[in-house]
Parts: C-alpha cells; sequence; structure tokens
C-alpha cells in the first residue's frame, strides 16, 4: 500500500513501539513486511517476528528482509494469528496493523484468545479503519472500504470491543484516531494500544 494513511498509520505504530521500548516484536498478519522493514531500522529492535497466511506476500517479506543489514533479526512464518502459539509468548509487544478487519467477525474472538490469553505480550497494538470515515471516502456506508473486509467497526464499535478485551484479559487500553483527525468523524483509522498491568 501506498496511501498516505497507511504511512500515517506505519508512522503510529513505531511511535507507540519507540514509547515502549519495545526489543522483542511480533507482527501479526505481516503482509510483505511494510511494519518490519522499518521496524529493523530502529536501534531498540532486537527480534522480530512475523506470522502471515498469504504465501506470496510472505514470499515478498522474506527478499526484502534478506536486503535488510539487519534482516536477520527477523523471521516469518506461514501461520494464523488465531491459532494459539505458545512459542511466540512473552514478547514485549505484537502489533496488528489494519488485521482484524480481514477476520470474519466470529474468529475475533478466536484471535483475542491467541493473543490476549496464550501469546501475552507486555503491549498489543491494533488498528482498524474507522468506518465513519468512509463518508469523506465515498464510500457508501452499505459497502465496505475493501472487498476483503469482512467488517468496519465505528470509533463506538472499536471502543466497545476493546472495553470488552480489557474487562476480559486484564490489560489496560488507550484508544485514539489516526491518519487524519476530521472534527465529527475522526482519522481513517484507529488505534488501540493494549498494556499489560
Amino acid at each position: 500500500m501506498s496511501t498516505w494513511w497507511h504511512q500515517e498509520r506505519l508512522d503510529a505504530i513505531l511511535r507507540a513501539l519507540t514509547g515502549l521500548q519495545a526489543a522483542r516484536v511480533l507482527d501479526l498478519g505481516c503482509g510483505s513486511g511494510d511494519l518490519m522493514l522499518p521496524l529493523l531500522d530502529l536501534p531498540q529492535i532486537k527480534e522480530i517476528r512475523g506470522i502471515d497466511l498469504d504465501k506470496a506476500a510472505l514470499a515478498r517479506c522474506r527478499t526484502r528482509l534478506a536486503a535488510h543489514p539487519r534482516g536477520k533479526l527477523a523471521e516469518v512464518r506461514d501461520a494464523s494469528m488465531t491459532a494459539p502459539h505458545p512459542d511466540l509468548a512473552g514478547y514485549d509487544c505484537a502489533c496488528l496493523v489494519e488485521t482484524i478487519e480481514h477476520l470474519p467477525l466470529k474468529s475475533v474472538h478466536a484471535l483475542e484468545q491467541a493473543v490476549f490469553h496464550v501469546m501475552r505480550p507486555q503491549a498489543v497494538l491494533i488498528t482498524t479503519p474507522n468506518a465513519e470515515f468512509n463518508d469523506l471516502l465515498g464510500v457508501p456506508r452499505t459497502r465496505f472500504r475493501r472487498p476483503d473486509h469482512h467488517f468496519e467497526w465505528t470509533r463506538a464499535q472499536f471502543r466497545e470491543w476493546a472495553d470488552g478485551v480489557v474487562a476480559r484479559t486484564g490489560y489496560t487500553v488507550e484508544v485514539s484516531a489516526i491518519a487524519g483527525a476530521h472534527p465529527d468523524l475522526g482519522g481513517a483509522s484507529q488505534m488501540a494500544v493494549f498494556t499489560k498491568e
């Protein structure tokens, strides 16, 4: 992706990771490595693990990582982010950048179980489209921003889900608008920063 709001999302994640001083990071739904590459440019990063089910995207990601001077710090695998991965437990942070909306809504509970109950990183950063912003993009309210999205949440819906995660897992959360700040419709995306108490 090359949209301005995609870069804004990545920048928001990188700022949050820098503030958290995360050194060992999971990129869940890593795709072709749009987050992993700039992560490797952060001196604090010691290890990155990415997972995705898109084999073609993973092949591109591996090629890009191999060309990076610090690429040996990163590894990707063909795996689902809704499956529990006990070997990925204990990381400083897990990042899910515009990925949850690609899941069937009924799979979000499995994602929550895998991330917040099995992997249980110190922090979890999640971005997802803000459905309200679609008005500015000319997307009818009867459609989603992309055809491969299974759902898109309003700010209130995202907040309700995030608060539910907090109640069920013992994390705390801060939710913010990112990629723009329309006074009535918010940003193109929204971000939740969960931290373990």
